[in-house]
């Protein structure tokens, strides 16, 4: 019997050593496990930094070129502004005009180096520079047109005239820079949906402008691939671009009503007759308008020149014939 047992007890002492040596093992594989994880993830971040300074650097590259560029186009176009300078002393006014023009450009290129900032072209549409505001990443956020006037007087006429160059140049927004300005505008104002500004206010009305340009194009954005076809249309609608053509149709019949009423004297019949199919154009654009209201409500933008007084006016004739 007390062999029995000393045989157990050694069996019993020999498997307990066996799970030592287990558990001992165990802890050196997870140990062993625990270093490898740590090792991979310090290649993996190690990697990672070398990956973001090169794509920084990359960036810094890129980014220095840019300026490189827009530093030697301001150069150039500084030497220019001196050469135009010294011949406008000779008392050119037109050539003064040209100054101002290009003094406009040169700050504006100074002050938004990574914007594209360049002359109308001639011949194509009216206004002097166009701007087109470039976002963080230089996406093409909109863009503004650009008018410098060098005159004495101020004229309304302007502002028909800007914002057809604006229609054609398909521009979120317009700016006429002017010395001479409208009564009671000190530096700037929104007349008409034109802002008028002197050249003192120029730089800051810009960034006002800029900014609210990169704002909506990042709503924009981030809206991207979440719209129907339908809030397109929405969107269209509301948008100025709609608003800016409508106005366009109700200021050339507004135009040509205005002209009939000079012709009423002379062509009665003529009148009359022209009179009546300006009067169901317009009513069929206020219909439009209307509908459009009774569907967006109070979000539709409001069109100018809609509610022209003259608009009512052959109604009015026509019930008075009537009488």
């Amino acid at each position: 019997v007390q062999t029995i047992l000393k045989q157990k007890d050694e069996k019993l002492a020999e498997a307990q050593k066996v799970q030592a040596e287990l558990l001992r093992k165990q802890r050196e594989l997870d140990d062993a496990k625990r270093e490898l994880d740590l090792t991979i993830e310090k290649r993996v971040q190690e990697g990672l930094a070398v990956t973001r300074e090169q794509a920084r650097k990359e960036a810094e590259d890129v980014l220095k070129f840019k300026v490189m560029e827009k530093e030697q186009t301001i150069a150039g176009m500084q030497k220019q502004i001196e050469e135009l300078k010294r011949r406008a002393e000779q008392g050119s006014q037109q050539l003064q005009g040209e100054v101002q023009e290009l003094e406009l450009e040169t700050m504006l290129a100074v002050k938004f180096p990574l914007d594209q900032i360049q002359p109308v072209p001639k011949g194509e549409f009216g206004g002097d520079v166009l701007h087109r505001v470039a976002g963080p990443f230089g996406q093409l956020c909109g863009t503004i047109l650009w008018e410098s006037k060098r005159t004495k007087n101020w004229s309304d006429g302007w502002l028909v005239k800007l914002r057809e160059d604006q229609r054609q140049a398909k521009a979120e927004l317009a700016a006429l820079v002017s010395q001479a300005l409208p009564k009671d505008v000190e530096t700037f104002d929104l007349i008409e949906g034109v802002w008028v500004v002197h050249p003192k206010a120029a730089i800051p009305v810009a960034m006002a402008l800029r900014q609210s340009l990169m704002e909506v194009a990042a709503a924009r954005k981030a809206s991207e691939g979440q719209q129907s076809k339908m809030e397109m249309v929405y969107d269209y609608l509301m948008g100025p671009r709609f608003r800016q053509r409508v106005q366009a149709i109700v200021e050339a019949f507004s135009t040509m009503q205005e002209d009939l009423e000079k012709e009423r004297k002379a062509i009665m019949k003529q009148w009359a007759k022209r009179e009546e199919q300006i009067g169901r154009v317009m009513q069929a654009t206020v219909g439009m308008y209307g509908d459009l209201q009774g569907i967006a409500g109070k979000t539709l933008q409001e069109i100018e020149g809609l509610e022209f007084p003259a608009l009512d006016m052959p109604a009015t004739k026509s019930s008075s014939n009537e009488s």
